[in-house]
């Protein structure tokens, strides 16, 4: 008898009941159904235009969603009515494929130059885990592209042999993969996320008769897809929309390098500090603490940028070949950071700073910065110590205009989470035109002041309503072994320092279709920088709360009114089914 108790017990816990509607759903369905108990294509298109903003609709497109949730819901009977009632109704707006929050098209515009956008990008795209003992691979780099990243990082070196080219992490134990191997995997892959152009990084550790090979393998291998300058160097950069299908290279033109140094070189093999980044929570500590310690040691590979010396200037005529393919030329000017930071109005470069240099040189020249990233291109990369592939926070990146904030594609955590949330923008197709007020200079030459105190001009009202479909991605003991889980949303805002705060919802207990029913507020100064953030944790009383989902989405890009947000597992995939009920509103 005891056990039959144990099992109804069982049965009745794990019952999964469905909540109904939210109260301003009904509200919204009575209104615009005009009281009765149906809504027609004509009231649904009047409640999208109103309440949705979706001004661009017409009868015809209501009138398919309308057909489309009745076919989808009730597909044996043939309904005589072509009109919702309030669980159709419902069931189309907690739909995260009819009813997303954003839009999945390009729209912004893709005729400026290059150096007008932010650009998804990676760092050691080639590694498969952490950037000591990892396997390089071309299985991450095809990973990334069909993600959406546009800007793909390889180190490349002479093998053993001294006869072929290997891509690894330098100076330590990685094993290498071929160069020929990974750029056939970038032909084959690159444009299966995005039409938009792939930005190849080289950094280049070769040999002048090494570097003219690699010049062979990317004529070959890319043939007409393969972007070469008229000139010397490109007095500005093209436009994404120019430079659809293409592959452009970017390094340092052979004269600026020196042989391998070892000089510059602290062997990172031998090197016992482990970097706790990321390994103390297993979501990745909070954006606001991820800023760079001053005092650790720089990343010291040839990402330093190096001086040009005599010994190198013979180089650059061996390896002509090789210097007409590099399309955005890096490197930097002697004298440091002032001089890096001048604009030759003849000749755009890229500028390679550490996560570190960054925030040190946004100290005394911020200005500065955003002036060079208005028409030349800054990459920003994560610190040497960073040996776990963790991230550091992209918005001071972003503040200063730079367009490729280099990041770790496998270090999964909070720091990707935004990077993912800021590449949701136009269409995921890894190029989001930066905001206005990063390329515009005033009637008195002045630009963008990153530090500025500045004042709100637009608040976010969030409601969170409800949160479904945990019952089917998950084991019904996935959370808790004896009842259902107790779930709590985190809502608040990645942004400019002035804007970033987090809030939670009270936790439902019990409930697989938990409703919380809250409200939000969030001014912003800079809403064009802001990513909505979107956590949604089960709590535990005897351990740490379990993880049940994120996403992150740009403020720019939210639609107005009511939607469903699909949520992402802690790699950023989307579940099949676990989503939250939201209303978004801008006063």
């Amino acid at each position: 008898m005891g056990n039959y108790r144990v099992c109804v017990c069982f049965s009745r816990k794990f019952k999964v009941t469905e909540a109904e509607p939210p109260t301003d759903v009904k509200e919204a369905f009575k209104k615009y159904g005009d009281g009765g108990n149906q809504m027609t294509a004509e009231q649904l298109l009047k409640f999208l235009i109103e309440v949705q903003g979706e001004t661009q609709l017409t009868v015809a497109d209501a009138d398919a969603v309308v057909r489309q949730i009745l076919q989808k819901r009730h597909p044996i009977t043939k309904l005589a009515r072509q009109a919702l009632a309030l669980d159709d109704f419902h069931h189309y707006l907690f739909s995260a494929d009819l009813n997303p929050p954003v839009n999945s098209k390009v729209d912004h515009d893709m005729n400026a130059p290059l150096s007008h956008y932010f650009i998804f990008t990676g760092h050691n795209s080639y590694l498969t885990g952490n950037q000591l003992t990892s396997d390089c691979s071309d299985v991450p780099i095809i990973k990334a592209l069909k993600k959406g990243v546009r800007v793909i990082e390889l180190d490349i070196w002479p093998n053993s042999d001294k006869d072929d080219v290997h891509v690894l992490h330098g100076r330590t134990v990685t094993t290498p993969v071929e160069l020929i191997r990974c750029l056939k995997s970038i032909k084959e892959h690159a444009f299966s996320a995005s039409p938009y152009p792939v930005v190849i990084t080289l950094e280049d550790h070769l040999t002048p008769d090494l570097q003219a090979k690699v010049a062979q393998m990317l004529t070959e291998t890319f043939g007409e897809m393969l972007f070469v300058p008229e000139s010397d160097s490109l007095n500005e950069c093209p436009s994404p929309e120019e430079l659809k299908h293409r592959i452009i290279i970017s390094t340092k033109p052979p004269k600026e390098y020196l042989e391998a140094s070892a000089s510059v070189c602290k062997d990172r093999r031998n090197s016992s500090q482990r970097s706790k980044d990321s390994e103390d929570d297993v979501w990745g500590s909070e954006p606001s603490s991820l800023t760079a310690a001053q005092e650790e040691n720089e990343k010291s590979d040839s990402d330093k940028s190096y001086e040009d010396d005599d010994d190198a200037t013979h180089r650059g005529h061996v390896a002509s070949a090789y210097k007409r393919l590099i399309a955005i030329h890096a490197g930097k000017p002697k004298g440091g950071l002032k001089e890096a930071l001048k604009i030759d109005p003849d000749k755009v470069r890229r500028l390679s700073l550490s996560e570190q240099a960054l925030e040190k040189a946004a100290e005394s020249h911020g200005t500065e910065i955003v002036r060079f990233t208005q028409r030349n291109i800054l990459r920003v990369y994560p610190k040497g110590t960073r040996f776990n592939s963790s991230n550091y926070k992209p918005l001071i990146g972003w503040m200063h205009g730079a367009q490729m904030v280099a990041f770790n594609m496998q270090g999964y955590g909070r720091a990707l989470w935004l990077m993912h949330g800021m590449f949701r923008a136009n269409g995921g197709c890894g190029y989001v035109k930066k905001p206005d007020f990063l390329l515009s200079v005033g009637p008195n030459n002045e630009v963008f002041d990153p530090k500025a105190k500045l004042p709100v001009t637009k608040t976010l009202k969030v409601k969170v309503y409800m949160g479904d479909g945990w019952h089917l991605d998950f084991k019904q003991t996935h959370f808790d072994l004896y009842s259902p889980p107790d779930f709590y949303t985190r809502v608040g805002i990645a942004g400019v320092p002035a804007d970033e705060i987090m809030k939670k919802t009270k936790t439902k207990e019990d409930k697989w279709t938990p409703v919380w029913d809250e409200e939000f507020t969030f001014p912003l100064t800079v809403p064009e920088l802001a990513l909505l953030r979107i956590e949604v944790h089960e709590y535990d009383m005897s351990e740490k709360d379990d993880f049940a989902g994120q996403t992150c989405i740009p403020v720019s890009e939210l639609k107005p009114g009511i939607h469903a947000v699909p949520l992402c597992n802690r790699k950023g995939e989307i579940y099949n089914s676990a989503r939250l009920l939201m209303r978004f509103e801008f006063i």
